[in-house]
């Protein structure tokens, strides 16, 4: 089963190589190169990930832990930045973050298959929103906060993601109802803590959060998603 999900991953990658094969073609050679180091870059986080998952769960919720400590580093270095300014939406911004973080840690300690299913949905939901946005993306969402954000993209994510959930429910190990409605939730949870983690950056003038990550910028802007996602399915489970 785990040897099938993860060709399916690949299938997914390669599809997604040649729609970005197709939008960088007509792009600026810097623009494509980018794109490109974006692309190679998601893709070797993917696999440390899947793999973290799959073979040894606590290396997973290592990673975790991980993940959560750099984010808050990285909220606290943009409020030095900006010299201690905003310090009321600081204080509530890292109260927000405390809890979702919170129910992420809790998710990296739920079940192999569920951690993997949550995984797979997330990651189908980024990469297809973004590719969706590039080839038919025309209604921003967001433009002042964050104007990569359109309707079709979130609209072709979201239904790659869901026809994806409804063909990998045994991972779930739900009825259908249930794993649509936990789906639909990771969607939802995913699309607002990448919102708020743009917000936050809006309010403090910068475009990422650090350059840690070729491509992709600081760790919040790469595992927003994520951690939102993750915190939903604890909250899930806990209903």
């Amino acid at each position: 089963m785990i040897a099938i999900i993860y060709v399916v991953i690949l299938a997914y990658f390669l599809l997604g190589a040649i729609g970005f094969y197709f939008i960088n073609r007509i792009k600026e050679k810097a623009v494509a190169r980018k794109s490109w180091t974006k692309y190679i870059t998601y893709f070797f986080i993917i696999n440390v990930l899947f793999f973290s998952i799959v073979m040894q769960p606590l290396v997973f919720r290592a990673l975790s832990v991980i993940i959560i400590a750099f984010g808050m580093a990285e909220l606290i270095m943009l409020y030095r930045k900006q010299q201690y300014r905003q310090s009321g939406f600081f204080v509530i911004s890292v109260l927000v973050f405390l809890v979702v973080s919170t129910g992420f840690w809790k998710f990296s300690g739920v079940r192999m298959e569920l951690i993997l299913f949550t995984f797979i949905i997330l990651s189908i939901f980024d990469a297809f929103s973004q590719i969706s946005g590039q080839l038919w993306g025309k209604t921003k969402i967001a433009p002042k906060i964050s104007p990569n954000k359109t309707v079709g993209g979130t609209v072709g994510g979201a239904s790659t993601a869901l026809a994806s959930a409804y063909f990998l429910r045994e991972l779930s190990t739900r009825n259908m109802e249930e794993t649509m409605l936990l789906s639909a939730g990771i969607i939802v949870f995913a699309f607002l803590g990448d919102i708020a983690a743009s917000y936050y950056k809006r309010r403090f003038n910068v475009k990422d959060y650090s350059r840690l990550i070729p491509g992709h910028g600081g760790f919040l802007d790469r595992f927003d998603s994520l951690i939102a996602g993750g915190a939903w399915v604890a909250l899930f489970l806990y209903l």
